[in-house]
């Protein structure tokens, strides 16, 4: 899940605005897991379309 999706239960806005100390924390916290922490659904889907096209093209080169 992406934080900009998230609602804070302490200010009740959305943590990607960070409005209070728990949401600028949060957001912090989630940048940080990891390269593709912070891309949302539609671009992993996107990328792992163009990998199986790669590997598609590959295989095809190679037969």
């Amino acid at each position: 899940m992406t934080f900009d999706r998230l609602v804070c239960a302490n200010c009740a806005a959305p943590v990607s605005e960070g409005r209070c100390p728990v949401c600028r924390a949060n957001r912090q916290r989630m940048q940080q897991e990891g390269p593709l922490a912070g891309l949302n659904p539609v671009t992993l889907i996107a990328l792992l379309l163009v990998l199986i096209g790669a590997v598609a093209l590959l295989a095809h080169q190679a037969a």
